[in-house]
Order: structure tokens, then sequence, then C-alpha cells
């Protein structure tokens, strides 16, 4: 099977889609045609921010396949621009497209340290792990200005309250500071997801996050500051990065990291039409072989939702990949102990005052 991309739409500066797919929510949809407007072969398009005027800043997952339970996301929507990521469609809640929108209309959550603050003050909380974050990166561009992920953490050390941290971005060592006094009390783990090495990879496909290099130099940081690190590779993309895995685990061992996952690609809703024009544009002579190998991991289709089996797929490609990722984690002795934070320190602050859990 072939694919076709909008191949009249100017290629964006800094973005990796160029285009709205059709939100799935909406009945009506007015398409521009590229040919008829007065459009130079390459534009910028800039982002615009919103107040996100939620009034819970915790999401709660009910997935069997997540080892968390509750989340937090200072922003909607990611800047990083990541084609293939599996929130954009959760953009199409909000009115807008998962594809170009997602990546340029960011919707800032505030009030998410008073949030957070008041939730743990809440009696019916019971202290554990809070990622950092599941539909966003929380050290995403804008963060630089607006600290809202740095105010959130020093909420979590006010209540010794344990928090799981994923970013693409270096940005976290702004927050080295926070980030030891969590480590102390063994309250935090930061994971850096890295997709490739290859810098002009990275730059066409997750646009607006920091470099391999630069990824790897946040994680020697972070492990020489004490404070417990992992990788997760992700995603995995058959026929484009696979092939990636072993240099990716060889080289995080060399910047002392000692664990590491990985998540295998899956395309669900609009992605799908996002990454299938992206890799005709990009990588026209090899776009039909990627997605006919997602399709081998994914019984015949580009997305399987299904619990246990999203994250690492299924036949006989998916195997290999599994087994090429163990393998290279025994020969770099990965994964040999695992990073368990704790709860035990966690305590109440009001007015002033500390009452102990």
């Amino acid at each position: 099977m072939s694919y076709s991309s909008k191949k009249s739409l100017p290629k964006l500066k800094g973005r990796a889609s160029n285009y709205n797919p059709k939100n799935r929510f909406d009945e009506i949809r007015v398409e521009q045609d590229a040919d008829l407007m007065d459009i130079p072969p390459s534009t910028k398009h800039q982002t615009k921010y919103f107040f996100d005027h939620t009034k819970e800043i915790l999401a709660k997952n009910n997935s069997p396949d997540i080892s968390f339970k509750f989340s937090l996301n200072p922003y909607r929507g990611c800047e990083h621009g990541c084609i293939y990521c599996y929130a954009r469609p959760t953009h199409e809640y909000l009115g807008f497209s998962a594809g170009l929108d997602f990546e340029s209309q960011i919707f800032i959550k505030k009030s998410a340290p008073q949030l957070l603050d008041k939730k743990f003050q809440s009696k019916s909380w019971q202290p554990q792990v809070v990622a950092m974050s599941g539909n966003t990166d929380c050290y995403q561009p804008v963060e630089k200005e607006l600290k809202i992920t740095r105010e959130c953490l020093k909420v979590f050390l006010k209540f010794r309250n344990p928090v799981g941290i994923i970013t693409k971005n270096a940005l976290v060592l702004r927050d080295l500071d926070i980030l030891e006094e969590l480590a102390k009390l063994n309250l935090v783990h930061v994971c850096i997801s890295i997709t490739t090495l290859d810098h002009k990879l990275t730059r066409k496909m997750e646009p607006r996050t920091s470099s391999p290099q630069m990824r790897l130099e946040t994680l020697n940081k972070l492990n020489e500051a004490g404070i417990p690190t992992s990788v997760l590779i992700a995603p995995v993309i058959p026929g484009l990065n696979d092939h990636e895995i072993a240099p990716i685990l060889r080289a995080i061992s060399t910047h002392k990291t000692k664990n590491a996952g990985y998540i295998l690609l899956r395309l669900p809703h609009s992605v799908k039409e996002l990454m299938q024009n992206w890799l005709v544009q990009n990588y026209p002579n090899r776009a039909n072989k990627v997605l006919n190998f997602v399709k081998e991991t994914r019984a015949g289709k580009l997305n399987d939702p299904r619990f246990n089996n999203r994250f690492t797929g299924e036949g006989v490609r998916a195997e290999a990949i599994q087994k090429l990722f163990d393998l290279s984690c025994k020969k770099y002795r990965l994964n040999e102990q695992k990073i368990l934070l704790t709860e035990k320190h966690f305590r109440r602050v009001k007015n002033g005052q500390e009452e102990l859990f």
C-alpha cells in the first residue's frame, strides 16, 4: 500500500506537522489549498498561549498497564511538536486539531501549584508517586519563562510527596536545587526520553526538543547530583530508529544511567495521517516500508489500544525488538535494580503548621 502527502503545503520552520487534520468531533471542516494562497516556500508559524482555568490538577489513571495512578500536566498541548505523539488527539476535545494546533495552541495551567497544594492538604489524599506528565512535556519551551513546573516541584518538596518526571528537555537542570532536596529523601526520579542519537532526525521528528547530546549530558549531570535517572526509548519506530536501540543503551550506560525502557510506536486517530504525511515528506523512499513494519507489530493495523499490548506490540518483529532490547540491557548491565520512591516522609502542611501523615 502506498501513501500520499500534503505536498502542496509549505514546510514550517520548527514544526513537525505543517497542517491540521480534521478534528474527529467536528462535522464541518474548511481546508485551505496552499496552491491558491500567496505563501512563501518556508514560513514560521507563531505559537499562541491560552489560560486554562481547570479546577482539578491531578488526572486519574485507571489503566492496568501504567504504574502510576495520578499525573500532573501543567500544560495542554506541547510545543516540542513530536510528530508521533500519542497525546495529540487530546487537543480535539478542546475544539482544536491534533496537528499544527497541538504544537502551537498551548493552554497554560497557571494555578497548578496552588491546586496541587490544596490537593495535598486534603485528608482524602493518600501519598503516592505522581507523574509529571502524561499528555504533555512539563519542561516544554514556555516553562523557561513561566516556571509552573518549578513551582509544582516546590509543592512536592513542601509536602514530601514523591514525583516522577519524564521529559525531552535539558531545562530540567534549571531545577537541580529542588531535585537534589527531593532526592535526599528518595522522592524524585527523572526519566529522559531519547528517541534517536541522530541530530538531523531529531530536528525533523521532534523539532523543539533538546538535542540527543544535550539529553545525554543532562543524564550525566543529574546522576552526578545524586538524582535517580532512567531513559525511555520512545517511540521505537520499526524501519526508522529501531537499529538505534543498542547504541542508545550503550550511550546512556556511559552516562551513569542504570535503568531503561522502551515503547513501540502506535498511531491512534489522526496521528496516523500526520505520521504518514511526515514520512512521505521526509523519507519518501522508506515511508511504505516503515508503515508496513508498524502494521506487522499491530496485527495488521497502525494502532492497537489494548492494555498490556499497546506498549510492546505483537508478532515476530515486535518480539525481535524486545529481544534486542533485553540483550542490550543485559550487555550494558541495565535494569539490574528498580527505582523505588518512598511515601513515608509525606506530611500535611497547612497554615504554617506541619501535620505528620
